[in-house]
């Protein structure tokens, strides 16, 4: 029987120049990192879950919602850093300290909504031998166009000629909630999705990402109204 060991880590740099402090921003009377923390620690395959940060308010407050904290390096904190690197450092430390992830859970703490089953379910597709990785999405029905650069539009997902129904357009968007891999992939490519990728559909709300004031206000109505 394999054992699997599965790590869920929440990336939380200190700057965001959309919304200070986003991270640690009260929505809806919690901290938006709350959120992630209290989902990953509520399924019960993810057997530790991590904040990987730069900041020590951000540390602070997620060690009280019962995350383990990792430092992350100034060199892996800046704009431009990915949050692969954030992911690799984590994996690494914790070998470091004889915790040997074999599969990694990456959440976003700007996709705070969430059904209780949405991570156990995306894990499934994984952990079952089904996929490599796997990632969240939402529907997507809208009918898609791309621009060259000589502003030339052309379509990307339908014919103009032979219009379909909205609905029988039917791809996906990743939604950026949920993330899952296995650790050896993510160390050997630094790519959080590899091999066979399965989708995990999650509402239509859950497409919402935090990035601005105005995105607060949505999801915040969104949560009430659920």
């Amino acid at each position: 029987m394999t054992t699997h060991k599965v790590v869920a880590i929440i990336p939380a740099r200190g700057g965001s120049k959309g919304v200070p402090k986003k991270n640690i921003k009260e929505l809806n009377g919690k901290p938006l990192i709350a959120y992630s923390i209290e989902h990953a620690l509520a399924t019960k395959e993810v057997d530790k879950v991590v904040v990987s940060t730069d900041c020590d308010e951000i540390a602070k407050v997620s060690v009280a919602y019962g995350a383990e904290v990792i430092k992350r390096p100034d060199d892996i904190s800046g704009d431009f850093a990915s949050s692969e690197d954030a992911l690799i450092h984590s994996v690494k430390e914790l070998a470091s300290v004889g915790w040997e992830a074999t599969h990694v859970v990456f959440l976003q703490c700007t996709s705070p909504i969430r059904k209780d089953t949405d991570i156990a379910q995306t894990l499934e597709l994984v952990l079952s031998g089904q996929f490599d990785s796997a990632l969240t999405v939402v529907e997507n029905h809208r009918f898609l166009w791309r621009t060259d650069s000589e502003n030339n539009a052309t379509p990307v997902n339908y014919d103009p000629h032979n219009r379909k129904m909205r609905q029988e357009i039917r791809e996906y968007q990743e939604n950026g909630s949920i993330y899952m891999m296995k650790t050896e992939d993510l160390m050997s490519t630094k790519c959080r999705l590899n091999g066979r990728v399965g989708v995990h559909v999650m509402d239509e709300e859950t497409g919402y990402e935090i990035d601005t004031p105005i995105d607060f206000k949505i999801i915040e109505q969104l949560m009430s109204e659920k």
